[in-house]
């Protein structure tokens, strides 16, 4: 879903700033694979549920230390304005209006936590008509679900004989949906409307 946003709004992966909230086991290895298709970390900003992850800290297990910044901002206002992405997988309705409004122009906001998100797309939209917003949920247009990679990726293991499930194939699996969801609408797709 990231790769394509960046196409759509012109942005490169190298250059794009991220807010991202929800450092668990999935917000980890959200960031993990956007580190690995080319999102530097230090243009990374997280915050968990003890607040911002900077330097300072003192409670950080290790997974969470490679996203440590040497950073004042303590808040998820101020962790999200100027960031082109917002990635949530927190809790409903921390991300107001006004911290949409704060971020770069053409922002992507992702806000996953089930069942409701971190901020609704009408929201989001009143606020930024120029975001582009996905969710965890089939409801709204734009859904992002994890579900989604796990037949192709168990698939593609299976078809070559895999023991194991590595980054290179993650990432080829990222890069095979992208691919997937910037094609025509097949008649059968159509056929369930929708935007």
């Amino acid at each position: 879903a990231v790769l394509n946003a960046l196409v759509v709004t012109g942005k490169k992966i190298e250059e794009v700033k991220l807010a991202t909230t929800g450092m668990g086991a999935a917000g980890i290895s959200c960031v993990n694979m956007l580190v690995s298709l080319g999102l530097k970390p230090e243009n990374i900003l997280a915050l968990d549920r003890d607040g911002v992850i900077h330097t300072g800290r003192t409670d950080l297990d290790p997974d969470k230390q490679r996203y440590a910044r040497d950073t004042d901002k303590r808040t998820l206002a101020e962790i999200v304005e100027g960031a082109d992405i917002f990635l949530g997988l927190s809790a409903a309705g921390i991300l107001k209006p006004e911290m949409v409004a704060s971020m770069a122009r053409q922002p992507v906001i992702f806000a996953l936590a089930n069942p409701n998100p971190e901020i609704t797309p009408e929201v989001a939209k009143a606020v930024r008509p120029d975001c582009i917003i996905g969710t965890g949920r089939s409801d709204y247009p734009n859904q992002i679900n994890n579900v989604l990679c796990f037949p192709y990726l168990f698939r593609g293991a299976l078809d070559v004989g895999a023991t194991g499930i590595n980054e290179e194939m993650k990432i080829a699996c990222v890069k095979a949906i992208a691919a997937m969801a910037r094609r025509e609408a097949s008649d059968l797709g159509a056929a369930y409307g929708g935007e």
